[in-house]
């Protein structure tokens, strides 16, 4: 079964950017990504994924996210 990834935590230190900084740029919820970033939350709606997009000025979603085999 493949799943998808969140590489966020990534992104962000590319990105030099903080999770609050992210927030603030993005209007997501610092609760919702400080949750993605430590592997906490289990799912992410399009639209703060468009968001995030947006606010980091990414080109290409695979920065953020991948598709990967699940290990369970």
């Amino acid at each position: 079964m493949r799943i998808v990834q969140d590489k966020k935590q990534k992104v962000d230190q590319a990105h030099k950017i903080s999770l609050r900084e992210l927030s603030r740029l993005s209007d997501v919820r610092h609760a919702a990504l400080s949750e993605l970033a430590n592997g906490k939350r289990e799912s992410i709606s399009f639209s703060h994924i468009e968001r995030i997009v947006q606010a980091l000025k990414i080109r290409d979603i695979r920065e953020i996210i991948d598709l990967v085999d699940d290990q369970k």
